[in-house]
């Protein structure tokens, strides 16, 4: 069941109305119900792995910290890796299994060796990166005395499988949504307008914007080859904007779905392509996951506590580490190193460039100033899109290739636009969208709440861009002549 589907028009205003509906007291119970229900409609069996992750977090969690109340460390530390190892046993083995016999098969014909391993056949459980980290953070918030240990297993398995953000995120800490359980949450006809738009702005960022450009991206990177270098430059640019409307889309009704019953969960994307830096576009782009490797491993290898060199390391460890965790190829690694370059040469250069900038008076306070560094940040963020797309290191050289020796620019304002599957008027259409998200991101970055800034609004206003944006969804979404209905690109992960 995805978000961007009728059966989940119907689930959601049933799990809604029946959540308000009954006793508080049944309330967590409902909605435990509905969320392992919401799961099991990818593979009902997996739903197994999602209690044996949660119960073993659970467990882990009360004797850590019976261990800490008796001062017994070491047992403390042992329940902690127990913890880590039977839950990265798992996505190990699901995720990287095979990857892992592929590169032993490698090796093994290098040295000349016949025999071959055969690879396991198994489906990747939807969602299993997501919700193992999210019960891996209940753990170490329990070891560093962050919160106490939940004795409710009910309440506890809640908190790992909430349905808006179970198989995608954000990764939320139990700090923020288990308390949250506690709750009583009244029908609140503000919020829930509020929730709604938001996920109506969600449900336009997937299905106007990331699904329509999705068709002419699959294209060329299909059928890569064929196309000069202007046509995968464009194509790439046009990536960056898919990759970042399916996902921060998908947050969105995440984020929207909980804030009607109630529940807050954590900003997840801040604007990241008005970024001015490749540390800033971290700051902004998948916040969930970012925050959590600085918390849970960029903190635990040192930090920035051990001297320069040994931040560098810790900073290429966490990037080498999040580009594992985004899959089991060589291309995603290629995608986190890059990133991690790029963050660590720009941390070198500091003094540098805030040399240069004071030798030749650049004023770093102009827009021309912060709309230079902001297209170069673009620049090397969507580079490392080229590899996150690319299937493989030959595929990525080649797209590089053409890029070098066959850009053929002169096609930028000629033949571009319908080599790459779009009309005129459709591509009219994704500017125009495209603009309007800019200017909500704008209008974000400025510090303005744009949800309650047209709430605040007369009801025609409001009205104008309820039907606007459902209009919308409706015949460049649902019903276009070349819609093209996508899973969420975070699902694979």
């Amino acid at each position: 069941m995805v978000f961007n589907s009728a059966q989940y028009l119907v689930f959601f205003p049933i799990v809604v109305l029946l959540y308000f509906a009954i006793p508080y007291k049944l309330r967590n119970l409902w909605l435990l119900f509905a969320s392992y229900y919401f799961y099991m409609q990818w593979n009902a069996k997996y739903a197994l792995l999602l209690f044996f992750s949660t119960f073993v977090t659970y467990i882990s969690g009360i004797c850590i910290e019976k261990a800490a109340s008796k001062k017994k460390i070491g047992w403390a530390k042992f329940c902690v890796g127990a913890s880590f190892v039977l839950n990265i046993g798992i996505l190990v083995f699901f995720k990287y299994s095979n990857f892992l016999i592929e590169n032993v098969n490698r090796i093994s014909n290098l040295l000349g060796q016949n025999g071959q391993l055969k690879p396991f056949d198994i489906l990747l459980p939807v969602g299993i990166s997501f919700y193992i980290f999210q019960a891996l953070s209940y753990t170490m918030d329990v070891y560093r005395g962050k919160i106490k240990a939940t004795k409710n297993l009910f309440r506890y398995a809640l908190f790992v499988s909430f349905f808006p953000q179970l198989v995608a995120g954000p990764i939320e800490r139990s700090s923020n949504l288990l308390k949250q359980f506690d709750e009583k949450h009244d029908f609140d006809v503000d919020r829930v307008r509020a929730g709604l738009l938001i996920m109506l702005w969600g449900l336009f960022m997937k299905m106007v914007i990331a699904d329509n450009i999705a068709p002419s991206v699959n294209m060329i990177y299909e059928y890569y080859p064929q196309y000069t270098g202007i046509e995968i430059i464009v194509a790439t640019v046009l990536f960056a904007f898919q990759i970042y409307c399916d996902f921060a889309g998908y947050s969105l009704l995440a984020i929207g779905s909980a804030k009607v019953m109630g529940f807050t969960l954590m900003e997840n994307f801040r604007s990241p392509y008005l970024a001015t830096s490749v540390s800033d576009f971290w700051d902004r782009w998948h916040i969930s996951l970012t925050t959590w490797f600085t918390d849970y491993l960029y903190i635990p290898l040192g930090g920035n506590r051990k001297g320069v060199f040994r931040k560098y390391v810790n900073v290429l460890i966490v990037f080498f580490i999040s580009g594992l965790w985004h899959g089991a190829a060589y291309t995603y690694i290629a995608w986190g190193v890059l990133n991690g370059i790029f963050m660590v040469l720009e941390q070198m250069t500091v003094n540098l460039r805030g040399k240069i900038c004071a030798f030749f008076k650049v004023d770093k306070s102009r827009f021309s100033y912060r709309l230079g560094c902001g297209l170069l940040t673009f620049a090397f963020v969507d580079f490392t899109w080229l590899f996150f797309r690319a299937t493989g290191f030959k595929m990525a050289f080649t797209l590089i290739k053409q890029c070098v020796t066959n850009l053929q620019f002169g096609k930028l304002f000629g033949l571009v636009f319908g080599n790459i599957g779009m009309t005129s008027a459709q591509m009219v259409v994704l500017t125009l969208a495209l603009l309007l998200l800019m200017a909500v991101d704008y209008l974000k970055e400025q510090g303005k709440d744009v949800v309650q800034l047209v709430l605040k609004q007369g009801a025609w206003f409001r009205w104008a861009v309820y039907l606007g944006l459902l209009f919308s969804i409706l015949i460049f979404g649902v019903y276009g002549n070349v819609y093209e209905q996508t899973q969420f690109i975070y699902f694979q992960f």
